[in-house]
């Protein structure tokens, strides 16, 4: 990706204000929506990466919901994100994504930047600018086994050196946050250019599902990051937090939007393709009984999902009001309800609506397959198993989910 390409995507925003009503941001959201599905599939089939739908994105001021009032934005409440991120992904999986991980370094910043830091970077997402993200790498024992050089300057900067992998959206980000630990094992996330002169995206993400959320590689080659532009991310967890259920939460929203996607498509191939049994005498597939039973089983599903977001919304949200280490654990608690079941109705309803469907559901053509290769793909981030022993750990012992991050 050259500097003059990353430069056209830099576009001034009308963002919403202050006062912006969660109406009116839900309203623009699902517009867009509309308009991502119509060619979703095609998108997926012949992997066209989204740089128009991320341009209308930044244009319609979708990467400013989060932004404090005081800076300007519309800072709407986790709830209403996660409806957000509901309806964009039901729209198209990949885009939905797209924006979890600029979301997610606000609230770094927010969690852990200084006033300065926050000033200027609010001020950089009000003008059409947003975050992608370096997080990952291979090889290493966990998640937060970091071998990236990150090496401190006389001047209090560091030369940023090495490679990042699974960088979802940042072929289309102005900044690229990395995450990489100090001399003393400790955790920063520093903010680079997209266009610095040190950085390469690779767009060679090769996943079976969520084909077009750019989530490649991205390589430093010592690249110089000011002290001003590095948060230690560590202090977030020196005290009650929600860090990482707000992180979570957003995940369990895209599975939701998932979800929500195959279900609105097997109900209207249910209508157009699907045959009734000779014996029922019906003329319409959805008129007989077993396939309304069925389909009303998955459409249960989804509600629930929808239902245990909201709840886990509210109780970030709530948390977030009254911070302690109760309200913290709740919800934490809460999150991994939401994000435990979404990951298990994404995939049974992508899967479920085939059968009800019949055999012509398998027609490569209705590119169908593609909510159940974007549900499993996007479902491996984190081991529902785990969601499950937080939430029985807390339901039973009153054991807090882990601080760290990744709850």
């Amino acid at each position: 990706m050259t500097p003059a390409t990353r430069s056209t995507r830099s576009t001034r925003v009308t963002p919403f204000g202050p006062d912006a009503t969660d109406i009116q941001v839900l309203s623009v959201v699902r517009e867009l929506a509309s308009r991502c599905a119509a060619e979703d599939a095609r998108r997926d089939a012949e992997r066209i990466l989204p740089y128009d739908e991320i341009r209308d994105l930044g244009e319609a001021g979708l990467f400013t919901l989060t932004v404090p009032k005081a800076h300007g934005g519309p800072e709407v409440s986790t709830r209403t994100l996660g409806e957000v991120f509901t309806e964009l992904t039901a729209g198209d999986a990949s885009i939905g994504q797209i924006p979890q991980n600029h979301y997610f370094f606000v609230n770094v910043l927010a969690s852990a930047g200084t006033p300065d830091q926050q000033a200027f970077f609010y001020e950089e997402i009000l003008q059409g600018r947003h975050f992608g993200n370096a997080l990952s790498e291979r090889g290493s024992r966990t998640a937060r086994d970091f071998e990236i050089g990150f090496a401190r300057q006389p001047d209090g900067s560091r030369i940023l050196h090495g490679t990042k992998y699974y960088a979802t959206g940042a072929l289309f980000a102005h900044w690229i946050p990395v995450y990489a630990t100090d001399e003393e094992g400790r955790v920063h996330a520093a903010w680079v250019p997209a266009d610095d002169p040190g950085v390469s995206v690779e767009d060679d993400w090769n996943g079976m599902g969520q084909r077009t959320t750019g989530s490649g590689t991205v390589r430093f080659e010592h690249v110089r990051v000011p002290a001003e532009r590095i948060v230690p991310v560590y202090t977030i967890f020196e005290k009650d937090e929600v860090f990482g259920a707000f992180g979570q939460y957003l995940h369990a929203a895209i599975d939701t939007g998932i979800a929500v996607a195959a279900l609105r498509d097997g109900k209207r191939l249910i209508h157009e393709l699907a045959r009734p049994r000779k014996e029922t005498g019906l003329d319409r597939a959805a008129d007989e009984e077993a396939v309304i039973d069925l389909f009303g089983g998955l459409a249960l599903r989804v509600r629930t999902a929808r239902a245990l977001l909201r709840e886990a919304g509210e109780a970030v949200d709530a948390a977030r009001a009254d911070l302690n280490s109760r309200t913290a654990a709740e919800a934490s608690a809460a999150v991994a309800a939401a994000r435990a079941h979404s990951d298990e109705v994404a995939l049974k309803v992508s899967s479920g609506i085939f059968e009800l469907i019949g055999t012509r559901a398998a027609d490569r053509a209705l590119r169908l397959d593609r909510h159940w290769r974007n549900a499993r793909t996007h479902t491996l981030h984190d081991p529902r198993r785990l969601k499950l022993r937080y939430l029985g750990g807390w339901e039973l012992n009153d054991t807090p989910p882990p601080a760290n991050g990744l709850v």
